[in-house]
């Protein structure tokens, strides 16, 4: 799910003309997705002349799609260095699932007011797909699991009906992604299958404090999978073990 009519933070706008404009948010989307799939690791620099010339656009058109990743903290700049994809720190990591905490209860609230027979079938098929990729190896599919895990929040966003909500969640959910990539426990962290039902049963029962309630224990479930302990940092040499 993408929103098309994110734009970057004000002051960063920058003047190009309307197809441009499309193709950096298509550029844009292209680097999220590889950021978010950690295809892109934490740290790695966005040159530039490298992604205009693998794209075929100009840097104005670069720079337009990475002001807009770093607008919603996927993509960090630095003077005279450029642009890096973010290596989010544990303090920021444990902000995220805060602010999941604050906005998710409301999005559940109005999703079980909003939600309809064709939604639920949805979800469903939804957390079909999620099993399929839990049951797979490999770190193709353990991407695949935390998008699709992703994912579900995002729908309960859309059934929600808030277009304002739905941006925060899709910034969030992304920013997330990148958080359980980088410190996830492998194969734990990512949302629970079963966990994902429970709300969704409780959805369609219409039984708002239990939807709630699961909310709750789901995200402090994901963020308590996370090892976000600062290690001593190493000499090359003593990483290496030579």
């Amino acid at each position: 799910m993408r929103k098309e009519d994110m734009s970057p933070a004000p002051g960063t706008q920058s003047l190009i003309d309307p197809n441009q404009e499309d193709r950096a948010r298509a550029i844009r989307d292209q680097l999220r997705d590889a950021i978010v799939d950690r295809r892109l690791a934490p740290g790695t620099k966005l040159s530039e002349a490298e992604v205009g010339t693998l794209f075929d656009v100009s840097r104005t058109v670069v720079r337009y799609a990475l002001q807009m990743l770093a607008f919603e903290g996927l993509v960090r700049t630095e003077r005279n260095r450029g642009a890096f994809v973010s290596n989010p720190s544990p303090e920021e990591a444990m902000q995220v699932f805060a602010s999941r905490r604050l906005i998710e209860p409301g999005i559940v609230a109005a999703a079980a007011e909003r939600i309809t027979a064709a939604d639920i079938a949805g979800f469903r098929e939804q957390l079909r797909e999620e099993e399929r990729f839990r049951s797979e190896r490999g770190a193709s599919a353990r991407r695949a699991e935390i998008k699709a895990s992703g994912d579900f929040h995002l729908m309960l966003a859309r059934v929600a009906g808030n277009a304002i909500l739905e941006k925060f969640m899709d910034e969030l959910v992304a920013r997330s992604s990148l958080v359980i990539a980088l410190y996830g426990r492998t194969g734990v962290s990512s949302c629970g299958h079963d966990e994902h039902g429970e709300i969704l049963d409780a959805l369609e029962n219409k039984d708002v404090a239990r939807a709630t309630e699961c909310m709750l224990h789901h995200i402090a479930h994901i963020e308590a999978d996370l090892d976000l302990r600062v290690g001593e940092a190493l000499t090359l040499k003593d990483a290496l073990n030579l």
